[in-house]
């Protein structure tokens, strides 16, 4: 997708977004072509210090075939060069995974920013994670040694391990891994709010306790409005017909769209754009998680 933004005149919406609850925000994407996630990154980046209060660091990381690129600044990322670069360059990918921080476990340093990238089975696998927990400095995590001092990268190491003692052998069948991975990340609830996105490359998976949305967009295109600049895109000009684009994110970035909440230990499992695994159908008697006061969904009516 070319970039090729307008700006919205007399747009409010930025008002409505002032005022953030604590923690971190996610944001993902999966796409069956290589897409750049330049419209969605300028809302995240935001949110980062200007219409939230994630000061203490952000990062991207970009999946191009075997490989990955990733850029991580531990400053706010509304005044970071780095997130600037990002925003304006469009870095084209199937696989994306982003985070901006606000610090609870660990300082604000390079070293404790998201995410974090392991190797296992010749790929790379890349998490972040949205939450606070308790109880982690106990988790086993092998050879998957953490580099800094989050409760988060503990608990990617954590996993990490599961893999390998579940799987000693490359496993054939990945959809089966990712739902193992989801019951795991069931034990990681107990411990706290673990809201988390995962990749290997082409598989996004995600994971909630409490906050999580996600949209998928295909033909009939139409118009995207970001809720925190005044920025519009008409993705029929930027798409062909066949493009199917997932996005994941702690609080919807569009105002004009509809996103689809997810509910606490819900799942969800997107590959090339696609959402291709769901325990959501086990969970409709499930409430959703009591919504952050100024951060509804569109679909819920705003205070």
């Amino acid at each position: 997708m070319r970039k090729r933004w307008s700006n919205l005149i007399g747009a409010t919406r930025i008002d409505l977004f002032r005022e953030f609850c604590s923690m971190c925000e996610l944001l993902g994407m999966s796409a069956n072509v290589p897409t750049d996630i330049c419209f969605s990154f300028t809302g995240l980046m935001q949110r980062g210090g200007k219409t939230g209060p994630h000061r203490d660091g952000w990062g991207i990381t970009f999946y191009e075939g075997k490989g990955f690129r990733t850029f991580k600044d531990p400053n706010p990322s509304c005044e970071s060069k780095i997130a600037e670069l990002v925003q304006s360059y469009p870095i084209k990918s199937c696989s994306v995974i982003s985070h901006i921080r606000q610090a609870n476990r660990g300082g604000v340093s390079l070293e404790n920013t998201h995410p974090f990238t392991r190797e296992l089975w010749g790929r790379y696998w890349t998490f972040a994670h949205n939450g606070q927990l308790t109880d982690y400095q106990s988790l086993d995590t092998g050879r998957h040694r953490p580099v800094g001092q989050t409760d988060s990268e503990k608990a990617f190491c954590w996993l990490m391990n599961q893999l390998e003692q579940r799987y000693p052998d490359i496993p054939q069948d990945m959809e089966q891994v990712f739902a193992y991975l989801a019951s795991c990340c069931e034990t990681l609830r107990e411990k706290g709010v673990f809201n988390m996105l995962l990749s290997d490359g082409e598989y996004v998976m995600t994971y909630c306790t409490n906050h999580l949305y996600w949209i998928t967009r295909r033909a009939p295109f139409g118009n995207a409005a970001l809720l925190d600049e005044d920025v519009e895109i008409n993705f029929q000009e930027e798409t062909t017909p066949n493009d199917v684009v997932s996005v994941i994110v702690t609080q919807p970035l569009t105002g004009n769209e509809t996103w689809q909440r997810m509910k606490p230990g819900e799942y969800g499992l997107f590959h090339f754009g696609e959402r291709v695994s769901s325990n959501a159908n086990l969970l409709l008697d499930v409430p959703f998680a009591a919504a952050k006061p100024s951060c509804q969904a569109p679909t819920e009516p705003l205070e």
